[in-house]
């Protein structure tokens, strides 16, 4: 059964970091685009950033500009989305999820959700 599983989300004051790892129960991983989306109370999923399975790092320069960063371990099935400098407005639940499609930006690209973590910037 395929699944992934996000961690590392929590509550953290602005300015400061949090990690999200992304664990895959998912076979031939090393084949899938991973990406990470967030949704705001109220809003769309919004893309964050992605890796994909060639080794491309993509970011939404709108919500990312600069302050996160994406990795990958095949040999642990793992992605991590390290978050920097946060804001309030990164408050939002995170979401990671697979694909092989290549529109990396769209929700419709991934075959593939975890349930989600929480992150809270507080002011």
């Amino acid at each position: 059964q395929v699944q992934l599983v996000e961690s590392g989300g929590g509550l953290v004051q602005a300015g400061g970091s949090l990690r999200l790892s992304c664990a895959a129960s998912l076979p031939s991983f090393e084949t899938y685009t991973i990406g990470w989306f967030r949704q705001a109370q109220g809003k769309d999923h919004e893309f964050v950033a992605a890796f994909t399975w060639t080794g491309f790092r993509t970011f939404s320069s709108d919500v990312v500009k600069g302050r996160f960063n994406i990795s990958r371990d095949n040999a642990k099935n793992t992605v991590f989305l390290q978050m920097n400098d946060l804001k309030t407005e990164d408050t939002a639940v995170y979401y990671c999820a697979a694909g092989r499609g290549r529109s990396w930006y769209h929700r419709q690209n991934y075959d593939y959700w975890g349930q989600g973590a929480q992150v809270t910037v507080s002011a």
